[in-house]
């Protein structure tokens, strides 16, 4: 594996519940609760999950748009939480951010050039007077026409307001993008165009992903690993094809058989969970599976399963497996 990039180590980030007239704290939304986990230099590492299992909270996190409860995440081997805020400045320009809503994220008032360009200016990533065909060559770079730059988002298609947004950050040179579900709100013939052109400026690049989506067959397309989310805990992580071929913990093999399958001849073996997601402010004690797992025993609600890691890197939270044993994992390397 190449060295990582990117270290998460026991990353934990909750929000404060504040009630009454003196707004005192009475409890916590515990949204990343000690999640683990490395990205490789010009790898993707996919984060899948249902909707509130923290997924873009532990993006934000990392970017330092949020500050972290506790936990370190290392860029570089540096440890992002320790530098100043003149030093994260500084470092900005290497780590970046794609929303998920590419109009809401675009300032109404200023033109596509304007976009790409002011943190461009602001970081002095290129001379004065090579700004302007430093903006058009990115914009062209990302698909974007040259006739273009004095318009304003209002009149782009989501696709192309999209990559308005990929234009931006790649214009700073970063090192690590974190792409929070950036094809969501796209058509799924668009969704395909902005995959292609990512993996494109990953190659051309050599740029690491964090990339956030609930779409699995996304996830599938784009990450050399993955991680699964379930209320603010990394339940299960490995490489792609390691997930895909053979999930381990129970709640990954559910989010798997609901993901449709272009063969009409074959059946869906679908699992459904019972239950609703329970809150992140009170989750269960043990496993926070526990409640809607077809699987549990009458551990999984007593203690918190340990992280397992096989030889291949697989690595799951499940009572259902021990390091004893190792045909879980599947230890043969492919």
């Amino acid at each position: 594996m190449a060295e990582s990039l990117i270290k998460v180590k026991n990353l934990v980030k909750y929000f404060p519940i504040k009630s009454g007239v003196l707004q005192r704290v009475t409890g916590y939304v515990k949204a990343v609760d000690d999640v683990s986990f490395e990205i490789a230099r010009g790898k993707t590492m996919g984060l899948v999950g249902e909707s509130g299992c923290g997924k873009t909270t532990i993006g934000r996190t990392i970017l330092r748009l949020y500050e972290a409860t506790s936990g370190t995440v290392e860029y570089d081997n540096l440890n992002l939480f320790d530098v100043s805020r003149s030093e994260l400045r500084k470092l900005r320009p290497q780590i970046q951010m794609i929303f998920q809503d590419p109009y809401s994220s675009l300032s109404p008032r200023m033109p596509v050039g304007e976009i790409i360009g002011e943190a461009v200016r602001e970081h002095r990533i290129v001379p004065p007077d090579q700004y302007r065909s430093y903006i058009i060559e990115t914009m062209e770079q990302c698909g974007l026409q040259k006739h273009q730059i004095d318009r304003y988002p209002h009149e782009f298609s989501g696709g192309q307001r999209q990559r308005i947004c990929i234009a931006r950050a790649i214009a700073l040179k970063p090192r690590f993008i974190v792409a929070d579900e950036p094809v969501s709100a796209l058509d799924v013939s668009i969704q395909a165009q902005i995959i292609n052109l990512m993996t494109d400026l990953q190659n051309e690049m050599d740029l690491t992903y964090l990339f956030i989506s609930h779409d699995l067959s996304v996830v599938e397309h784009i990450s050399d690993f993955v991680g699964v989310m379930y209320l603010g805990d990394l339940v299960e992580y490995g490489s792609r094809d390691r997930i895909f071929a053979k999930p381990l913990h129970p709640y990954t093999k559910a989010l798997f058989s609901a993901v449709p399958v272009p063969d009409p001849a074959r059946k869906m073996s679908r699992i459904i969970l019972e239950g609703d997601i329970p809150s992140p402010a009170n989750p269960p004690s043990g496993c926070k599976f526990h409640t809607r797992c077809p699987m549990r025993m009458p551990i999984c609600s007593e203690e918190i399963p340990q992280t397992i890691t096989y030889p291949n890197g697989h690595q799951v939270a499940c009572h259902l497996y021990t390091k004893d044993q190792p045909e879980a994992g599947d230890t043969d390397e492919s």
